[in-house]
Order: structure tokens, then sequence, then C-alpha cells
């Protein structure tokens, strides 16, 4: 379940995704020492809706890089001992 205050993620970059879930693992780290279940459960609904976005951009790269290695299939390396 995403959290319903988390704006849009879309405008962040992946690196900016990883660093921010970095952050709220440190958080839920804490959150989990001291015992505080209602901020684990806030942080859990934000956690997934950053995960969710960085799954969505990972996927639409490997769809970009699938299409460009399809696209360059029609030119193959040779790689065989024939000259």
């Amino acid at each position: 379940m995403e959290h319903p205050f988390v704006g849009s993620l879309a405008d962040k970059t992946m690196e900016e995704l990883q660093t921010a879930l970095a952050g709220l693992a440190t958080k839920m780290n804490y959150a989990c020492r001291i015992g505080n279940r209602p901020l684990i459960n806030q942080l859990n609904m934000v956690i997934e809706s950053y995960r969710i976005e960085h799954a969505r951009q990972l996927n639409k790269k490997m769809e970009e890089f699938t299409k460009a290695s399809q696209e360059q299939s029609g030119n193959p390396i040779n790689i065989s001992n024939d000259r």
C-alpha cells in the first residue's frame, strides 16, 4: 500500500530514489529499535511508494535496453574464427 501523502515520484532519478530509500531504511531501523509501531507503519508505506517508483523506472530502462538490443540484432557481431 502506497502512502497517500507521498506525491508523484516520477520526477526523481533512480539515484535520488536509492538515496531516499537508504535514508528511509535508517529511519526504519531507528523506529524498530524504539518500538514505535505507528511510525513503522507509516515508513513501510513510504518505502513501498519509493520502491514501486524505482521498479517502474528500472522496468522502463530494461524495456529501452531490450528494444535497443533488438534493433541492433539486425547487425550482429561476428565472433567466429572465420576471417
